[in-house]
């Protein structure tokens, strides 16, 4: 089975879960555009990378979700981070440099964020509605989030759209 990206449920309310993720490094691309489109073209580039595209020509083991990032309002903007989660326990000194350098390696600290399961191809419609309800019951738990939604995807593509398993998860606001 594929390795996931590691987290602890803190609670769970009646349609999400509050959860801290554990620090982690990933792999990510920025891009431009459709949502549909731009997923594509920066999966197969971070793809290349774990499949020794990298200085070191070494094979790095595919986890998941893909993670496709968004921060602020997604009408205001075509911008997005599209990311692999490296394996669990790998640390930003010890992975390969990437030979695109499109591909950029980041570290996250732990961080406390909300997240709402769904069922379906992850098309950028129905991640919109799935990210308004999730908001929408934070609001209601009076937990503020902060403007990034990210729309993570656990299937391969080929796998049927009804059965692909998908969630929003958005971190909390931490305040000024």
């Amino acid at each position: 089975m594929t390795q996931r990206q590691e987290f602890r449920v803190l609670r769970a309310y009646s349609d999400f879960e509050l959860r801290e993720y554990l620090p982690c490094v990933i792999a990510e691309v920025k891009v431009s555009g459709q949502f549909s489109a731009s997923s594509s073209s920066a999966f197969s580039t971070l793809f290349n990378y774990i499949s020794r595209g990298n200085k070191s020509s070494q094979k790095i083991a595919m986890t998941a979700p893909v993670i496709t990032a968004q921060k602020a309002d997604r009408a205001e903007s075509a911008e997005w981070h599209i990311s692999f989660v490296m394996p669990s326990g790998s640390t930003y000194g010890q992975l390969p440099h990437p030979n695109n350098s499109q591909v950029t390696l980041r570290e996250l600290d732990t961080e406390t964020c909300v997240a709402k399961s769904f069922r379906g191809k992850a098309t950028d419609e129905l991640s919109r509605k799935v990210s308004e309800a999730l908001r929408a019951s934070a609001a209601e738990a009076n937990i503020a989030l902060s403007n990034e939604t990210r729309i993570c995807r656990f299937d391969p593509p080929v796998k049927p759209g009804f059965l692909q398993y998908n969630e929003i998860v958005i971190p909390i606001h931490l305040g000024d």
